[in-house]
């Protein structure tokens, strides 16, 4: 079983595959990403990103337009063709700025992209924007559904004014639930999700876990908010009075 990090307080951590064949803006990014809190696994082709993903499974990939061999809307084409990578977010990094070349980027199903020279402000504020629109669980964002509140940044949890004191796993998997509201995960998804891709472990931990969440939420009534969907899954609801299904 794989030990997956608990980011702690780190702003808005993210795997972020860089694919980059210039070593010296490779570094310069790299080392921005690093700064603002990100992971960063770095290729320098299209063909080693690729086996990168079937690895570990990034929470984005920003890939340069311009690489040898097989090119970025290549990669992206590639990408969004395969169940398992088709919702990973991408952004191209182009020293193109022609509009046809935008349209062509975007329509190989990159989320958004970047045309060089930029900021590395610039840079980290758009990954921030594509992944608080693809994956709100790898923000700081707060998040409040009834009033159980959840803050990534300081790791805390509050059910009204108590504190509720979460594991790690238990964290992590409240915090997903709490950012896709209303939407029925199975077991399998979760583990994907929350435990990470590729990472082996049976299914009945989901449930195991699910079990000591309500059981940390139950003093404050909010274990409500968590509903068994049989055969399907689970899923968090603001309108707790549904229970069981």
């Amino acid at each position: 079983m794989r030990q997956i990090q608990n980011h702690g307080a780190c702003h808005m951590a993210a795997n972020i595959l860089l694919v980059e064949d210039e070593p010296a803006i490779q570094e310069l990014i790299a080392v921005n990403l690093i700064r603002a809190g990100h992971q960063v696994m770095r290729a320098n082709d299209a063909e080693t990103a690729l086996r990168l993903v079937r690895e570990a499974l990034p929470d984005l990939v920003l890939a340069d337009w311009m690489l040898p061999g097989m090119n970025g809307v290549e990669l992206a084409r590639r990408l969004r063709a395969e169940e398992r990578t088709r919702t990973v977010p991408i952004i191209m990094l182009t020293a193109r700025s022609e509009e046809q070349d935008k349209v062509n980027g975007l329509e190989s199903g990159a989320d958004d992209y970047i045309t060089k020279p930029f900021s590395p402000r610039e840079l980290v504020a758009r990954i921030k924007a594509v992944l608080r629109r693809q994956r709100p669980q790898a923000t700081d964002d707060v998040v409040d559904v009834a009033g159980l509140r959840l803050d990534p940044s300081t790791h805390r949890v509050l059910a009204g004014d108590a504190p509720v004191n979460l594991g790690p796993t238990e964290f992590r998997l409240l915090h997903f639930l709490m950012t896709h509201p209303e939407r029925v995960h199975s077991r399998a998804q979760l583990l994907d999700q929350v435990w990470g891709d590729h990472v082996f472990v049976e299914e009945r931990t989901v449930d195991v876990h699910i079990r000591r969440l309500r059981s940390a939420l139950e003093a404050t009534q909010y274990d409500r908010l968590i509903q068994t969907v049989r055969g399907s899954g689970y899923r968090l609801s603001a309108d707790a009075g549904a229970g069981v299904e």
